[in-house]
């Protein structure tokens, strides 16, 4: 089988693309900037250049492929709109994919989507479920809630550097996936027919509150977050100044997603049928709290190696400034 990776440079991307390769796919990978994906070509990857947004570099993308996992979405830093990029771009590669005659789709959605009208991301995310559903391909629809993978930034980084930690409004509770445990259900997902046509949520076993993750940093690092509240407002008045200016729309949409994570109604699901279709056991997908734990114990360990080495260098110094002083 032949794989085509949408979006295989990003933090999630990037894993389904190891799982593939690690699995014996064939894995081709679209990409924007072969220079930036070199390391998907070391690790076996073929690399075609194209952008879901130029739809004309997907029929050569997509020639003599099986499937398409599609793992692409617009970031917060990138010039395209999420309208561009999530609805727009989508569309032109679900289109090709039919006209390809792809036999399987797997597409990433938003654990929810459906309840968040007015959030742009949110509203795209379904509107592209349906169209999928609508196309004729055999697809399956992934709905994860959140990954472990941006807590680092978000929490752990902020918590250790004495940093501003930002909260707003009520946290909701959030049940996180590892992106590698996530690459396993989109990876298992092409050769288990009984995921055809469907759509599956893909959560953690635990939601979890900004302020429980914080807490749960504050014991692993040993010290204090500094936590400093933006009320909902501040939050909304951003958004709606942003929205002036076409080159900060993305940003503006991003926002208003901060107000899904604001409400306190927690993202999550039970997953029983999920491991059970997929075949997957649920111990060997990775906690939030061992994922905390490994990423405190390599980052504490290489400061102490980091200190280890200043006190020697120091020490160093000072023996050779005594010994000079002695002559």
């Amino acid at each position: 089988m032949t794989l085509l990776i949408v979006g295989a440079t990003g933090t999630l991307g990037r894993q389904i693309a190891r799982r593939a390769l690690d699995e014996g796919y064939q894995v081709r990978c679209l990409v924007r900037n072969v220079r930036k994906a070199a390391f998907l070509k070391e690790w076996g990857a073929d690399l075609v250049v194209g952008n879901i947004c130029n739809p004309s570099t997907l029929a050569p993308a997509l020639e003599g492929v099986t499937a398409v996992i599609d793992a692409a979405t617009a970031r917060a830093t990138d010039s395209l709109s999420i309208k561009r990029v999530d609805w727009e771009g989508q569309v032109a590669l679900i289109q090709a994919a039919v006209d390809a005659k792809i036999d399987r789709f797997i597409f990433f959605s938003i654990l929810g989507a459906e309840n968040y009208p007015n959030v742009p991301l949110m509203e795209i995310k379904r509107c592209t479920e349906l169209f999928l559903a609508e196309s004729g391909l055999n697809y399956t629809i992934l709905r994860p809630a959140g990954f472990m993978q941006g807590l680092i930034g978000q929490y752990a980084i902020p918590t250790l550097e004495g940093q501003p930690v930002w909260m707003t409004g009520e946290s909701s509770p959030i049940a996180y996936l590892d992106t590698q445990d996530v690459a396993k259900f989109a990876v298992k997902a092409l050769s288990v027919t009984a995921t055809n046509h469907r759509s599956f949520p893909i959560v953690g076993s635990r939601a979890w509150t900004g302020e429980e993750i914080i807490s749960f940093c504050e014991r692993q690092s040993g010290k204090e977050a500094k936590i400093t509240n933006v009320p909902i407002g501040v939050i909304r008045l951003m958004r709606q100044t942003l929205r002036f200016f076409e080159w900060s729309w993305n940003s503006a949409d991003r926002l208003a997603f901060t107000e899904v994570l604001a409400t306190g109604k927690p993202l999550t699901a039970n997953m029983d049928e999920v491991y059970q279709i997929f075949g997957i056991d649920p111990q060997e997908i990775g906690t939030l709290e061992a994922y905390l734990q490994e990423y405190f114990s390599r980052i504490l360990r290489k400061l102490k190696e980091l200190d280890y080495e200043k006190n020697k260098q120091k020490e160093s110094q000072a023996s050779k400034k005594k010994k000079k002083m002695m002559y």
